[in-house]
Protein backbone atom coordinates (compact mmCIF):
# COMPACT_ATOMS: atom_id res chain seq x y z
CA UNK A 1 0.00 0.00 0.00
CA UNK A 2 2.84 2.36 0.85
CA UNK A 3 4.42 1.75 -2.56
CA UNK A 4 1.11 2.51 -4.26
CA UNK A 5 0.89 5.76 -2.33
CA UNK A 6 4.33 6.80 -3.60
CA UNK A 7 3.75 5.83 -7.22
CA UNK A 8 1.89 8.93 -8.41
CA UNK A 9 4.07 11.47 -6.54
CA UNK A 10 7.17 9.83 -8.05
CA UNK A 11 5.43 9.74 -11.43
CA UNK A 12 4.91 13.52 -11.24
CA UNK A 13 8.41 14.22 -9.87
CA UNK A 14 10.19 14.73 -13.25
CA UNK A 15 7.59 17.28 -14.32
CA UNK A 16 7.82 19.08 -10.97
CA UNK A 17 11.63 19.21 -11.21
CA UNK A 18 11.34 20.52 -14.77
CA UNK A 19 9.03 23.35 -13.67
CA UNK A 20 11.33 24.29 -10.78
CA UNK A 21 14.44 24.36 -12.97
CA UNK A 22 12.99 26.10 -16.02
CA UNK A 23 10.23 28.30 -14.59
CA UNK A 24 10.58 29.12 -10.90
CA UNK A 25 14.34 29.66 -10.92
CA UNK A 26 14.35 31.85 -14.09
CA UNK A 27 11.37 33.82 -12.77
CA UNK A 28 13.21 34.40 -9.49
CA UNK A 29 16.18 35.61 -11.55
CA UNK A 30 13.86 38.12 -13.26
CA UNK A 31 12.67 39.29 -9.82
CA UNK A 32 16.28 39.69 -8.72
CA UNK A 33 17.03 41.86 -11.76
CA UNK A 34 13.83 43.93 -11.40
CA UNK A 35 14.55 44.66 -7.74
CA UNK A 36 18.30 44.86 -8.20
CA UNK A 37 20.69 47.70 -8.91
CA UNK A 38 22.70 49.03 -11.84
CA UNK A 39 26.49 48.87 -12.05
CA UNK A 40 27.71 52.50 -11.89
CA UNK A 41 30.66 51.86 -14.21
CA UNK A 42 29.48 49.37 -16.83
CA UNK A 43 25.80 50.38 -16.56
CA UNK A 44 24.69 46.75 -16.49
CA UNK A 45 22.03 45.27 -14.19
CA UNK A 46 23.25 43.79 -10.91
CA UNK A 47 20.82 41.14 -9.60
CA UNK A 48 20.08 41.16 -5.88
CA UNK A 49 19.30 37.61 -4.79
CA UNK A 50 18.42 38.34 -1.18
CA UNK A 51 14.78 39.54 -0.99
CA UNK A 52 15.57 41.56 2.14
CA UNK A 53 17.99 43.69 0.10
CA UNK A 54 15.69 44.35 -2.86
CA UNK A 55 15.32 47.89 -4.21
CA UNK A 56 11.90 49.05 -5.38
CA UNK A 57 12.91 52.22 -7.23
CA UNK A 58 12.56 50.76 -10.72
CA UNK A 59 9.25 49.07 -9.94
CA UNK A 60 7.82 52.30 -8.52
CA UNK A 61 8.92 54.14 -11.67
CA UNK A 62 7.23 51.55 -13.89
CA UNK A 63 4.02 51.67 -11.86
CA UNK A 64 3.97 55.47 -12.06
CA UNK A 65 4.19 55.23 -15.85
CA UNK A 66 1.24 52.83 -15.84
CA UNK A 67 -1.11 55.65 -14.86
CA UNK A 68 -3.51 57.00 -17.52
CA UNK A 69 -1.73 59.24 -19.98
CA UNK A 70 1.73 57.80 -19.30
CA UNK A 71 3.78 55.84 -21.84
CA UNK A 72 3.35 52.36 -20.37
CA UNK A 73 -0.38 52.93 -19.89
CA UNK A 74 -0.69 53.61 -23.62
CA UNK A 75 1.29 50.50 -24.51
CA UNK A 76 -0.70 48.26 -22.15
CA UNK A 77 -4.04 49.59 -23.41
CA UNK A 78 -2.89 49.08 -27.01
CA UNK A 79 -1.76 45.53 -26.20
CA UNK A 80 -5.07 44.60 -24.56
CA UNK A 81 -6.95 46.13 -27.50
CA UNK A 82 -4.90 44.23 -30.10
CA UNK A 83 -5.17 40.95 -28.19
CA UNK A 84 -8.90 41.41 -27.58
CA UNK A 85 -9.67 42.16 -31.23
CA UNK A 86 -7.39 39.36 -32.45
CA UNK A 87 -8.99 36.92 -29.99
CA UNK A 88 -12.47 37.90 -31.21
CA UNK A 89 -11.30 37.39 -34.79
CA UNK A 90 -9.87 33.97 -33.94
CA UNK A 91 -13.17 32.95 -32.32
CA UNK A 92 -15.20 34.26 -35.27
CA UNK A 93 -13.08 32.16 -37.65
CA UNK A 94 -12.18 29.21 -35.45
CA UNK A 95 -15.50 28.36 -33.80
CA UNK A 96 -17.43 27.73 -37.06
CA UNK A 97 -14.54 25.63 -38.38
CA UNK A 98 -14.35 23.58 -35.18
CA UNK A 99 -18.13 23.21 -35.10
CA UNK A 100 -18.23 21.96 -38.68
CA UNK A 101 -15.44 19.46 -38.01
CA UNK A 102 -17.09 18.14 -34.86
CA UNK A 103 -20.75 18.04 -35.95
CA UNK A 104 -20.89 17.79 -39.74
CA UNK A 105 -17.60 16.61 -41.26
CA UNK A 106 -17.66 12.84 -41.64
CA UNK A 107 -15.55 11.32 -44.37
CA UNK A 108 -13.39 14.45 -44.65
CA UNK A 109 -12.82 14.91 -40.89
CA UNK A 110 -9.42 13.20 -40.84
CA UNK A 111 -8.23 15.11 -43.92
CA UNK A 112 -9.37 18.46 -42.53
CA UNK A 113 -7.66 17.78 -39.20
CA UNK A 114 -4.42 17.02 -41.02
CA UNK A 115 -4.74 20.30 -42.93
CA UNK A 116 -5.19 22.12 -39.61
CA UNK A 117 -2.10 20.49 -38.14
CA UNK A 118 0.12 21.24 -41.16
CA UNK A 119 0.76 24.89 -40.07
CA UNK A 120 2.41 23.52 -36.90
CA UNK A 121 5.09 21.94 -39.10
CA UNK A 122 6.23 25.36 -40.31
CA UNK A 123 8.04 27.84 -38.08
CA UNK A 124 5.79 30.63 -36.84
CA UNK A 125 8.45 33.16 -37.77
CA UNK A 126 8.67 31.76 -41.31
CA UNK A 127 4.89 32.06 -41.71
CA UNK A 128 5.08 35.69 -40.61
CA UNK A 129 7.96 36.41 -42.99
CA UNK A 130 5.90 34.95 -45.85
CA UNK A 131 3.31 37.69 -45.30
CA UNK A 132 5.88 40.39 -46.05
CA UNK A 133 6.01 39.29 -49.68
CA UNK A 134 2.23 39.19 -49.83
CA UNK A 135 1.70 42.63 -48.26
CA UNK A 136 4.36 44.59 -50.14
CA UNK A 137 3.10 47.49 -52.30
CA UNK A 138 3.55 45.28 -55.37
CA UNK A 139 2.63 42.08 -53.53
CA UNK A 140 -0.17 39.67 -54.30
CA UNK A 141 -2.65 41.23 -51.84
CA UNK A 142 -2.36 44.76 -53.21
CA UNK A 143 -2.36 43.60 -56.84
CA UNK A 144 -5.48 41.49 -56.27
CA UNK A 145 -7.37 44.26 -54.45
CA UNK A 146 -6.46 46.81 -57.13
CA UNK A 147 -7.42 44.42 -59.94
CA UNK A 148 -10.89 43.78 -58.52
CA UNK A 149 -11.43 47.48 -57.82
CA UNK A 150 -11.48 47.47 -54.01
CA UNK A 151 -8.40 49.73 -53.95
CA UNK A 152 -7.48 52.51 -56.33
CA UNK A 153 -3.79 52.29 -55.44
CA UNK A 154 -1.61 49.93 -53.37
CA UNK A 155 -2.12 50.18 -49.62
CA UNK A 156 0.80 50.44 -47.21
CA UNK A 157 0.04 47.32 -45.16
CA UNK A 158 3.59 47.23 -43.77
CA UNK A 159 3.75 50.94 -42.87
CA UNK A 160 2.89 50.56 -39.20
CA UNK A 161 -0.77 49.66 -39.68
CA UNK A 162 -2.56 48.32 -36.56
CA UNK A 163 -4.90 46.32 -38.81
CA UNK A 164 -1.94 44.45 -40.31
CA UNK A 165 -0.63 43.53 -36.85
CA UNK A 166 -4.05 42.31 -35.69
CA UNK A 167 -4.57 40.35 -38.91
CA UNK A 168 -1.15 38.72 -38.49
CA UNK A 169 -1.98 37.75 -34.90
CA UNK A 170 -5.25 36.17 -36.03
CA UNK A 171 -3.52 34.30 -38.84
CA UNK A 172 -0.73 33.08 -36.58
CA UNK A 173 -2.77 31.90 -33.61
CA UNK A 174 -6.14 30.73 -34.97
CA UNK A 175 -4.95 27.11 -35.54
CA UNK A 176 -4.10 26.87 -31.83
CA UNK A 177 -7.70 27.82 -31.01
CA UNK A 178 -9.46 25.46 -33.39
CA UNK A 179 -7.99 22.23 -32.01
CA UNK A 180 -9.14 22.60 -28.35
CA UNK A 181 -12.51 23.88 -29.57
CA UNK A 182 -12.87 20.85 -31.82
CA UNK A 183 -11.95 18.50 -28.97
CA UNK A 184 -14.61 20.05 -26.73
CA UNK A 185 -17.36 20.12 -29.36
CA UNK A 186 -16.59 16.56 -30.43
CA UNK A 187 -17.15 15.31 -26.86
CA UNK A 188 -20.66 16.77 -26.57
CA UNK A 189 -23.12 13.89 -26.47
CA UNK A 190 -25.37 13.92 -29.57
CA UNK A 191 -28.40 12.91 -27.47
CA UNK A 192 -28.23 16.25 -25.63
CA UNK A 193 -28.65 18.10 -28.91
CA UNK A 194 -31.33 15.67 -30.06
CA UNK A 195 -33.20 16.23 -26.80
CA UNK A 196 -33.35 19.96 -27.48
CA UNK A 197 -34.69 19.35 -30.99
CA UNK A 198 -37.24 16.82 -29.69
CA UNK A 199 -38.51 19.39 -27.19
CA UNK A 200 -39.41 21.72 -30.04
CA UNK A 201 -36.40 24.02 -30.08
CA UNK A 202 -35.09 25.22 -33.42
CA UNK A 203 -31.56 24.34 -34.50
CA UNK A 204 -30.37 27.85 -33.70
CA UNK A 205 -32.06 27.79 -30.27
CA UNK A 206 -30.56 24.37 -29.56
CA UNK A 207 -27.12 25.66 -30.51
CA UNK A 208 -27.58 28.78 -28.37
CA UNK A 209 -28.88 27.01 -25.26
CA UNK A 210 -27.20 23.59 -25.48
CA UNK A 211 -24.10 23.49 -27.69
CA UNK A 212 -22.69 26.92 -26.85
CA UNK A 213 -22.92 26.56 -23.03
CA UNK A 214 -21.42 23.05 -23.21
CA UNK A 215 -18.51 24.36 -25.28
CA UNK A 216 -17.74 27.21 -22.86
CA UNK A 217 -14.76 25.41 -21.34
CA UNK A 218 -13.30 24.77 -24.78
CA UNK A 219 -13.72 28.45 -25.63
CA UNK A 220 -11.98 29.46 -22.41
CA UNK A 221 -9.20 26.90 -22.84
CA UNK A 222 -8.55 27.93 -26.44
CA UNK A 223 -8.70 31.63 -25.54
CA UNK A 224 -6.17 31.18 -22.74
CA UNK A 225 -3.96 29.07 -25.01
CA UNK A 226 -3.63 31.85 -27.60
CA UNK A 227 -4.12 35.00 -25.50
CA UNK A 228 -1.22 34.32 -23.11
CA UNK A 229 1.44 34.12 -25.86
CA UNK A 230 -0.18 37.05 -27.69
CA UNK A 231 0.48 39.32 -24.72
CA UNK A 232 4.18 38.50 -24.81
CA UNK A 233 4.47 38.38 -28.60
CA UNK A 234 6.95 40.85 -30.05
CA UNK A 235 8.24 39.30 -33.28
CA UNK A 236 4.87 39.48 -35.06
CA UNK A 237 4.80 43.24 -34.54
CA UNK A 238 8.49 43.59 -35.42
CA UNK A 239 8.09 41.68 -38.68
CA UNK A 240 4.76 43.11 -39.87
CA UNK A 241 5.04 46.67 -38.57
CA UNK A 242 8.14 47.63 -36.64
CA UNK A 243 6.56 51.00 -35.88
CA UNK A 244 6.57 52.53 -32.36
CA UNK A 245 2.94 53.44 -33.00
CA UNK A 246 1.95 49.75 -32.91
CA UNK A 247 4.37 48.70 -30.16
CA UNK A 248 2.97 46.13 -27.72
CA UNK A 249 4.18 45.30 -24.24
CA UNK A 250 6.27 42.41 -25.60
CA UNK A 251 8.08 44.85 -27.88
CA UNK A 252 8.78 47.15 -24.93
CA UNK A 253 10.17 44.29 -22.84
CA UNK A 254 12.37 43.14 -25.72
CA UNK A 255 13.58 46.72 -26.30
CA UNK A 256 14.54 47.25 -22.67
CA UNK A 257 16.35 43.93 -22.45
CA UNK A 258 18.52 44.86 -25.40
CA UNK A 259 20.66 47.32 -23.54
CA UNK A 260 22.30 48.38 -20.33
CA UNK A 261 20.55 49.60 -17.21
CA UNK A 262 17.14 49.48 -18.85
CA UNK A 263 17.07 45.72 -18.33
CA UNK A 264 15.81 46.36 -14.82
CA UNK A 265 12.85 48.21 -16.36
CA UNK A 266 12.25 45.30 -18.73
CA UNK A 267 12.28 42.86 -15.82
CA UNK A 268 9.81 45.05 -13.91
CA UNK A 269 7.48 45.06 -16.93
CA UNK A 270 7.72 41.26 -17.05
CA UNK A 271 6.52 41.09 -13.45
CA UNK A 272 3.63 43.50 -14.05
CA UNK A 273 2.56 41.51 -17.12
CA UNK A 274 2.88 38.23 -15.20
CA UNK A 275 0.61 39.56 -12.44
CA UNK A 276 -2.05 40.64 -14.95
CA UNK A 277 -1.93 37.34 -16.82
CA UNK A 278 -1.93 35.45 -13.53
CA UNK A 279 -5.24 37.12 -12.67
CA UNK A 280 -6.72 36.04 -16.02
CA UNK A 281 -5.36 32.53 -15.54
CA UNK A 282 -6.85 32.36 -12.05
CA UNK A 283 -10.29 33.13 -13.48
CA UNK A 284 -9.86 30.34 -16.03
CA UNK A 285 -8.82 27.83 -13.35
CA UNK A 286 -11.72 28.90 -11.11
CA UNK A 287 -14.16 28.54 -13.99
CA UNK A 288 -12.75 25.11 -14.86
CA UNK A 289 -13.01 23.84 -11.30
CA UNK A 290 -16.55 25.18 -10.93
CA UNK A 291 -17.60 23.57 -14.22
CA UNK A 292 -16.13 20.23 -13.19
CA UNK A 293 -18.36 20.22 -10.11
CA UNK A 294 -21.53 20.71 -12.16
CA UNK A 295 -22.54 17.42 -13.81
CA UNK A 296 -24.15 17.61 -17.23
CA UNK A 297 -27.72 16.37 -17.23
CA UNK A 298 -29.87 15.53 -20.20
Amino acid sequence: MARRGLFWPLFALPGAVWLVLFFLIPFYAVLSVAFGTVDPIFQGPVPVWNPFDWHFTTMRSVLEQLRPGQVFWTVFVRTFAYVGIALAGCLAIGYPVAYYLARHARRTKALLLVLLIIPFWVSYLMRMLAWIGLLLPDGLVNRSLVDIGLLSHPHGWLDGQPSSVIFALVYGYVPYLILPLFATLDRIEPHLIEAGLDLGASRFSTFLHVTLPLSKQGILAGSVLIALPMFGDYYTNDVISGSPGTSMIGNQINLFFQGGPQRTTGAALVIVLAVLLGALMSYYLYSTVRASRQPVTA
